[in-house]
């Protein structure tokens, strides 16, 4: 049982739907059970509950489409400056 931080919590946090904040925090919990590393210090078994923890502390961020979409073409303009910027050094 989820009691914190709540559901309106979260919500408020990330400006983002109950779908969304739903699937995120699945998402991120089924990371944590197959060993990825928490981001939270709180002390908590389950990884429903530190998934919740990690996304009201601002530690994981919920895009909608559009968003990410914008997020991997500036990864993808980063990545060929950086690569342009190797080519220029002798």
């Amino acid at each position: 049982m989820l009691v914190k931080p709540t559901v309106p919590e979260l919500l408020k946090e990330t400006h983002k739907n109950r779908y969304s904040l739903v699937i995120a925090t699945a998402k991120r919990a089924r990371q944590i059970s197959k060993g990825s590393k928490p981001m939270t210090n709180e002390d908590d078994i389950s990884p429903i509950s530190l998934a919740a923890d990690e996304i009201g502390e601002g530690k994981v961020t919920i895009y909608d489409e559009s968003q990410w979409k914008e997020e991997q073409e500036k990864l993808q303009q980063n990545d060929e400056t950086a690569d342009e910027e190797d080519n220029n050094v002798e």
